[in-house]
């Protein structure tokens, strides 16, 4: 099996619990197009993830089909690359479980994550918020995937699939697990909240108004940017200067990234002006950028029989890659075929 791994396999996807957001597309989505030139490249929807807290079963599969409108209009190519959800594929469920028997309960003890979503009530989260880690690395070895594009916020994760895919070889006496390689994106990579810049830009954050969704239409857009919490200060004229001004960081980052330019250039350019100013320019970039995948959402949206047929296409061909690695797995085992 060791012999036939791919070199250069991308394994990357989103929740869809609730609507996609900018920072969707600059962290994810807007890379993972990129990407389809130079790897062979999976592309999920994870709908088992999502439901590690309740979903109503109408809207997620409904948030199912806009997550991989999203992902077309964003320009992921469903013959270049593997688009499918996650369940869909019963290989995610029997890696994750042989997983969970291999990963320590110390290590998921260190998830920052899961403190963070289960909070104060970390009693009566679901078992599965705390071992969604596991499952996440079955997502990626499931398909010996050697690399993948994360965030800050993902990178303790994708070092957990790394100590997993070690213990596991180590343990078995076999290199069946590649060793899997973060992606680090560029400008962009996290955007934050348009409300407050400490705060990373979330799906489920219950304002509308701190997000930018990929769905919105120009004109909540420019109403969204015109009332983005910023500060009374000048642009200065390099980045740096901006330290300490998380909300001006962020709204320079989200112009930078959408405009694929420097930060340096961006304040350069608004050297002296303020906020009022500088958002008349962002608002102009973001529609300008955006406009085009909020149509086509739409448009695909309005075609749902394709978007299925997209995703069980893409799920037989995933199927079809991850099956042999799998039976090679319950081998390696001891599991009777």
């Amino acid at each position: 099996m060791t012999n036939t791994q791919v070199k250069n396999r991308v394994f990357s996807g989103a929740q869809p619990s609730g609507k996609m957001t900018l920072g969707n597309y600059l962290g994810a989505f807007k890379n993972w197009v990129a990407l389809q030139q130079d790897y062979e490249c999976l592309y999920c929807v994870v709908d088992m993830h999502a439901i590690t807290v309740w979903q109503d079963p109408a809207d997620l599969a409904a948030q199912t089909r806009e997550a991989a409108a999203a992902y077309l209009a964003c320009g992921v190519n469903p013959k270049e690359s593997i688009l499918f959800n996650q369940s869909q594929v019963s290989g995610h469920a029997e890696l994750s479980w042989i997983f969970n028997c291999i990963a320590r309960l110390g290590w998921l003890n260190r998830m920052t994550q899961f403190k963070d979503k289960a909070g104060k009530n970390s009693q009566n989260a679901s078992t599965g918020l705390y071992v969604y880690p596991n499952l996440m690395a079955a997502d990626i070895l499931l398909y010996q995937a050697t690399h993948v594009p994360v965030g800050d916020d993902q990178k303790q994760h994708l070092e957990l699939t790394r100590d997993i895919a070690a213990k596991f070889n180590h343990d078995y006496n076999t290199e069946i697990f590649p060793e899997v390689h973060p992606i680090i994106m560029g400008e962009g990579a996290r955007i934050m909240s348009l409300r407050d810049g400490s705060k990373k830009m979330s799906k489920s954050d219950p304002s509308e108004a701190s997000r930018i969704n990929l769905n919105d239409t120009s004109d909540i857009l420019a109403k969204k940017i015109r009332k983005a919490k910023t500060d009374p200060e000048l642009i200065p004229a390099k980045a740096e200067l901006l330290e300490g001004r998380p909300e001006a960081q962020n709204l320079i980052g989200i112009m930078a990234a959408l405009a694929e330019r420097s930060r340096d250039d961006i304040c350069a350019e608004y050297e002296g002006k303020g906020f009022g100013d500088f958002k008349k320019g962002l608002t102009e970039v973001v529609i300008d950028k955006l406009a085009p995948i909020t149509e086509e959402m739409a448009r695909l949206q309005n075609e749902p029989a394709y978007i299925d047929q997209v995703l069980r296409d893409g799920s037989e061909r995933a199927s079809a890659l991850s099956e042999p690695i799998l039976k090679e797995v319950k081998k390696i085992v001891g599991f009777i075929q």
